[in-house]
């Protein structure tokens, strides 16, 4: 699962991508500006189930939980491997 810094990242990346200010993502989330103004810059220590949720879903984002990972590779890993691989000239 990601930590606080990676969700808000992405909700900062979500929010951009559709061209929303801060102050839309507030209207839409019903969480205040300061909350997801620190989310979005890794300023924030806690910021509640709940209200991580209504950002995320203000943006069409939602969690999912899943098995342990166990330090086994992502798929993010393994386009990563195989990109710089392809750069070295390996495949």
């Amino acid at each position: 699962m990601a930590d606080l810094i990676e969700l808000g990242e992405l909700v900062k990346n979500a929010r951009k991508e559709q061209k929303l200010s801060q102050n839309e993502l507030v209207r839409r989330s019903k969480v205040s500006r300061a909350r997801i103004e620190a989310l979005e810059n890794g300023r924030i220590s806690e910021i509640g189930f709940k209200n991580l949720m209504r950002v995320m879903n203000a943006l069409g984002l939602d969690l999912r939980a899943t098995q342990l990972n166990n330090n086994r590779p992502t798929l993010e890993d393994l386009r990563e491997e195989g990109e710089n691989a392809s750069s070295l000239g390996r495949r």
